[in-house]
């Protein structure tokens, strides 16, 4: 799916694997966090997800011009898990809303595991 808008100009339209990295990147530059998890996490381990790959941590879903996200992260050990997850969906809400222009009706956080700082 996609995300589009008019103007007297044309047409833009934004697919969803850029909402989806543009949130993965905005998720990464939160205090607390170690990086994004894959969705879906089988037998408890959640894998840290690469640069490359990071949009893989992000589930993007448009329903009537409505944007819903579903983020999978792993925080770091010591740190105030609530808070957060409460900063990640302020980041990714304001970077999609002021860099993107597009409005987030919804925005879920599924903390899949909790390290010790960088550690694999």
């Amino acid at each position: 799916m996609e995300k589009q808008w008019a103007n007297e100009y044309g047409k833009i339209t934004v697919v969803e694997e850029v909402i989806s990295k543009i949130s993965g990147l905005a998720v990464m530059e939160c205090y607390g966090l170690v990086g994004m998890s894959a969705r879906g996490v089988q037998d408890g381990l959640a894998d840290l997800l690469g640069w490359d790959n990071i949009s893989k941590g992000v589930d993007v879903e448009i329903d009537d011009d409505k944007v819903f996200l579903e983020l999978n992260i792993i925080v770091e050990y010591g740190t105030n898990i609530h808070e957060v997850a409460h900063n990640v969906m302020e980041r990714v809400k304001y970077t999609l809303e002021e860099k993107v222009g597009i409005e987030v009706e919804d925005i879920n956080v599924n903390v899949q595991g909790v390290r010790v700082g960088d550690a694999g």
